[in-house]
């Protein structure tokens, strides 16, 4: 048994590998095929010719990109290991992301900075999305086809079709110009965090809303409440107690799901707010064709979605003991 769980470990731990591999590696293809020079981008087009090979010289910026080169008059041909694309794994095997083109700093390090700030946001926004969607879509369930029904079921559309970048400068608008509340940018104080919260918790709680609704309707229907009601326990009990934690299985796994799209996600609510967190950073990054920062940046979000994953495979035996993970 111990050794069928270890290999099973092990095949899980290669799939991760595998995904992060791919998608730092399509990333790494994608801005490559980019048109455009980082030197001139980094430097202006005032830029002296031996200014621009210096700064190809110091980010390997001379060498061939991947294994294969093209030219028109050798066609396909092999590089070896002395291309960038080696190199760079070979940094993040050893823990280094690289330098920055536009900053000169270790990538490492502005990803650690601005990283807290991202995952504050994104665990806000679950804060406010869990904190609507379940009370709504408890009422919503346990009133199907009420005014309250039809009032979560409104919310819920709007809040999918509504994108952040509609809801968020919505917001601004109504909290920081019209009744300023709240500041409408920055990160620097405790309530600069409500406005992106919200807008991005916006559409999960939209989400959250009807899987609540829909799984509250669907657990009424089961035999245990009819039996936890004919023991004579109140309404409010067999609700929150039975039904809600029976009916949570499928609202944690979009939970799940979502805190890796939250993270992408926040690209757009960061910059509307100017919100200093990753999804800022890697703005800045293809605008200046900061190769490093972008692969640092999709490299940290592939593992955090991972990771998410995993924590919700952890709280699905932590809610149902019963289930078995194949």
């Amino acid at each position: 048994m111990n050794k069928y769980r270890v290999l099973k470990l092990f095949k899980r731990l290669g799939l991760f590998l595998l995904v992060i591999w791919t998608v730092v590696s399509a990333v790494t293809l994608l801005i490559e095929l980019v048109p455009g020079d980082p030197a001139l981008a980094r430097l202006g087009e005032q830029a002296t010719d031996q200014q621009i090979q210096a700064f190809r010289r110091l980010h390997s910026l001379d060498k061939p990109a991947f294994f294969v080169s093209y030219t028109s008059d050798e066609g396909l041909f092999w590089n070896g290991t002395d291309n960038r694309y080696f190199s760079y794994w070979k940094g993040v095997l050893q823990g280094d992301l690289g330098i920055s083109f536009d900053t000169n700093r270790p990538v490492r390090e502005m990803i650690v900075e601005r990283y807290p700030a991202t995952i504050k946001l994104a665990l806000a926004a679950l804060l406010v999305a869990v904190g609507i969607s379940i009370p709504l879509g408890v009422l919503a369930g346990t009133h199907k086809n009420s005014l309250i029904d039809n009032v979560a079921s409104t919310f819920a559309l709007l809040g999918i079709c509504l994108p952040s970048f509609v809801i968020g400068p919505l917001l601004v608008y109504l909290f920081a110009v019209r009744i300023p509340i709240f500041s409408p940018t920055g990160s620097y104080y405790p309530e600069d965090i409500v406005l992106p919260a919200i807008t991005l918790g916006a559409a999960l709680s939209a989400i959250l809303t009807r899987m609540v609704r829909s799984s509250v309707i669907e657990e009424l229907g089961e035999d245990y409440v009819r039996t936890a009601r004919a023991k004579g326990l109140s309404e409010r009990v067999v609700i929150y107690k039975h039904v809600l934690k029976n009916g949570l299985i499928p609202v944690v796994t979009i939970l799940g799901l979502q805190l890796g799209v939250l993270l992408a996600g926040a690209i757009i609510t960061e910059k509307i707010f100017n919100w200093r967190g990753i999804g800022t950073l890697l703005l800045d990054g293809i605008g200046t064709r900061d190769h490093r920062l972008v692969q640092g940046v999709v490299l940290v979000i592939s593992i955090t979605y991972i990771l998410a994953n995993s924590l919700t495979d952890w709280v699905y035996r932590l809610l149902d003991p019963r289930i078995r993970l194949s």
